[in-house]
């Protein structure tokens, strides 16, 4: 089976996970856009597929860092609209006289186009826990070792 072969088996229930991880999105520091964002970055692989006790879907995080220069253009664009999507978290240089101070390059803290790690980090546990809520789905569902199977092949 090809490398997306296991990815395609689980597509119904990767729809069903974003319904029910919906409200945990919105408990979080990120938007739905934001989440979104984060979600395109993320790729899934399954740890040690052929062995039934250590099999576990984990979230390849490492190319969130890439959005998010994207994530802070959606907080100025909400911050500029006044805070209008839900789960914005509101930070120092909030508003419109923050989104104007950023696009001048006179906002954020130290003046360096660093990313934030602190919310790399938050979006790195929040793949992860999706993640393992994909496997308890799939497991529930009775598909985790056919999807197994396949991602070993």
């Amino acid at each position: 089976m090809t490398e997306r072969g296991w990815q395609d088996l689980i597509v119904g229930d990767r729809m069903a996970v974003d319904q029910e991880f919906a409200q945990r999105v919105t408990d979080s520091e990120f938007s739905r856009q934001e989440w979104g964002l984060v979600m395109t970055a993320v790729e899934f692989d399954i740890e040690d597929p052929a062995d039934d006790e250590r099999a576990r879907i984990v979230a390849d995080t490492s190319k969130v860092e890439q959005v998010m220069p994207e994530m802070e253009n959606i907080q100025s664009q909400m911050g500029a609209m006044g805070g209008a999507g839900g789960g914005q978290q509101s930070g120092g240089g909030s508003g419109i006289f923050g989104s104007v101070k950023d696009a001048l390059g006179l906002g954020g803290e130290g003046g360096d186009d660093g990313v934030d790690e602190e919310r790399v980090e938050a979006a790195d546990r929040l793949a992860q826990a999706y993640a393992d809520e994909l496997q308890q789905r799939l497991e529930s569902q009775g598909k985790w070792a056919q999807v197994r199977e396949a991602a070993s092949e």
